[in-house]
Parts: structure tokens; C-alpha cells; sequence
């Protein structure tokens, strides 16, 4: 019998197996523009998540379904950080806890919708910290412009 935790990584593991699941960091990414691609129920078009706004900050995740996956990957180059979460045989983890600090404090806390997440920060040196169930990870990352920053972090627990 499937749960609902195992349905959602099958339908990642699908996802990832489709889109390649490949992470590229590549520097000096380029992208078409960011033409209207409104969709229905949708006003940011093109299967992208809702953006939501903390302060400062705006930030998008999600990345469960193949849409959204596939919005998420292309989008990464003008956003100027991108987050990436997976678990064990390339899991894709959603639900995980994300906080991120600057030189003058925290800028960002929020649950992760998803294995992908892309945040606009103004340039400047953060730590992002992402915990999943009871295990926290922190990476320090230079944001300094759209695409240029990607963090990705891996658990080996189920």
C-alpha cells in the first residue's frame, strides 16, 4: 500500500528520471526572456510556483510534479540563489526547513514546497540552513547576481 510520503518520491523519482536529474552549476547560464506565460490559476505562468515575499525576500519552491520541475530548472538563471534538496537514490525531499542569514540577521525562514527553491537576496555572503526531520545542514553562499549561486543538499535518511 502506498502512503502519501512514498506517492510524493515516486512521483519525484519519475520527475528526476524524466528530466534527466541532472544539476547543472554552470556559470554564465543564459535564458531567453520572460515573455507572458500567465496560465490559469496561475498568475506567474508556466507551471512556476507562487512567489511569496518575507521581508526583503522573495522566493519561490516546489518541483513535485514535472511542470513545476521544469519551470523551476529554467527559471534558476534569474533568480540569484537556487536550492536543491534530495535523500537517498536521488530522492527528491519536500518539507524541508529553510533558513537563511545575512550580515544582518535572518533574512529567510520557510519550508521548502518541494526539491527546488530560488530565492532573490540582494548580493552579499549568506548561510543557508536546511533542516530535514532532525538533521540540520548549513552551506555558506556569495550571491552576486542572477544564476550564479546554487546550493544543493543531500540527506541519507528516508
Amino acid at each position: 500500500m502506498m502512503n502519501k510520503t512514498t506517492g510524493k518520491i515516486v512521483v519525484a523519482i519519475i520527475a528526476a528520471a524524466l528530466a534527466g536529474g541532472a544539476y547543472a552549476q554552470a556559470s554564465g547560464t543564459t535564458g531567453g526572456g520572460t515573455g507572458d506565460m500567465s496560465s490559469a490559476g496561475n498568475t506567474n505562468g508556466g507551471g512556476l510556483p507562487q512567489i511569496q515575499q518575507q521581508g526583503d525576500v522573495s522566493y519561490t519552491s516546489g518541483g513535485v510534479g514535472l511542470d513545476e520541475s521544469h519551470a523551476l530548472q529554467r527559471e534558476q538563471a534569474h533568480w540569484p540563489l537556487s536550492l536543491r534538496f534530495t535523500g537517498p537514490t536521488a530522492d527528491y525531499l519536500s518539507g524541508v526547513h529553510v533558513r537563511i542569514t545575512g550580515s544582518k540577521g535572518e533574512v529567510l525562514s520557510t519550508e521548502s514546497m518541494g526539491p527546488y527553491m530560488l530565492v532573490k537576496l540582494p548580493a552579499g555572503s549568506y548561510t543557508v540552513y536546511a533542516k530535514y526531520k532532525d538533521q540540520e545542514k548549513k552551506q555558506s553562499v556569495s550571491v552576486s547576481g542572477s544564476g550564479k549561486a546554487k546550493a544543493a543538499f543531500y540527506w541519507n535518511i528516508q
